[in-house]
């Protein structure tokens, strides 16, 4: 068919869709849809079988879909957001974003902590991101915490802790138990950290880390492939280091203009880590090697930590994020990153 031809053809077809499908056309149009969507066969094969042009063929799919004849459906699960989550990704350039509805009411939401089914769908996706003999690093958090506790498989990976735990006398309930959690699932070995995550002076934390257990983990952080790190705001009951501090410690950091915590890191609004003399007192992975980690997914969600998830986002260290529709619908109205979150940029540097 030549170019005349085909023009034809199309001004005949346009006058056609103003007026409605004949018998013939109608079934024609049914066959040539189940076979294009139900039986994966290309327009040329169906142009083949039915004598027509294969412009024919696209044409009348194209109608059958104007005419409501065939409908094409994208379900996820009702409590996935994909719309929310594929503009979160886009507007952070993240290689993965998950975000889920949030359960509590409008009216609650500003109160509520990390809701524990984004700890159930960050189980579902490590299972997604995590391979065979992969090295998968936990630090602490409520929602890293819910993420272990909901895991149901995983392949066969070594789980190491990234972080000390809050208190040393929650290990057995905190980060401990879930390297352990996570490590039973997957069948492969664990290396818990016993030691608190914040310490007296840089001297006992240099000593600690000294220690053979704690240096043993410590040796993994530079082969850790995914890691799951949790979010705080730098406010009572939403960061762990900051109910750690006393409160002149905590004004402190707050005059440097945190904004956002993360294993013990502190950001301020543009991403910048702040408060690095912080670090040399915690046990915990140090930001460039949390950066080298090929995979670092961050759990995190409410109003509430908005802001602070904006602020790790744009620090480069994380790549991946599930949160809950509370979160995204602010960051979605934040300004965009200044550099997309896969560029893995130094968060120490300008």
């Amino acid at each position: 068919m030549n170019s005349s031809e085909e023009s034809a053809v199309s001004a005949m077809s346009a006058g056609r869709s103003a007026m409605r499908m004949g018998p013939a056309e109608l079934v024609q149009a049914a066959a040539m849809a189940r076979r294009f969507y139900l039986e994966g066969k290309s327009k040329i094969q169906i142009a083949e079988e039915f004598g027509v042009s294969r412009f024919k063929v696209a044409r009348v799919l194209e109608t059958a879909l104007e005419r409501d004849l065939v409908r094409i459906e994208i379900r996820v699960p009702a409590e996935l957001d994909a719309e929310r989550s594929d503009a979160l990704r886009a507007r952070y350039g993240l290689r993965h974003a998950v975000v889920v509805e949030s359960p509590a009411p409008a009216d609650e939401i500003d109160e509520s902590p990390d809701p524990e089914n984004l700890g159930e769908v960050a189980a579902d996706l490590l299972g997604e991101l995590v391979n065979e003999g992969d090295v998968l690093g936990l630090a602490w958090g409520r929602s890293t915490i819910h993420m272990a506790a909901a895991l149901s498989q995983l392949p066969p990976c070594t789980v190491v802790q990234l972080t000390g735990v809050y208190d040393a006398g929650t290990a057995e309930r905190g980060s401990v138990e879930a390297v352990r959690r996570a490590a039973q699932v997957s069948g492969g070995e664990a290396h818990p950290i016993y030691a608190p995550m914040l310490l007296p002076d840089p001297a006992t934390a240099a000593a600690l880390r000294n220690q053979t257990g704690i240096a043993r983990a410590f040796e993994y952080f530079d082969k850790v492939t995914v890691a799951c790190v949790s979010i705080g705001s730098w406010e009572p009951g939403i960061s762990t280091v900051h109910d750690m501090l006393s409160d002149e410690e905590r004004a402190h950091y707050a005059s440097l203009g945190v904004a956002a915590e993360m294993s013990a890191h502190l950001f301020d609004a543009e991403g910048r880590r702040v408060g690095r003399d912080l670090g040399e007192r915690c046990i915990t992975v140090e930001a460039d090697r949390l950066r080298r980690i090929p995979e670092v997914v961050a759990i995190a969600g409410g109003q509430r930590k908005a802001a602070a998830i904006d602020a790790v986002l744009r620090s480069g260290l994380v790549t991946s994020l599930v949160t809950d529709t509370a979160a995204a619908d602010q960051l979605l109205v934040a300004g965009a990153a200044p550099r997309p979150a896969l560029n893995r940029a130094d968060p120490d540097g300008s």
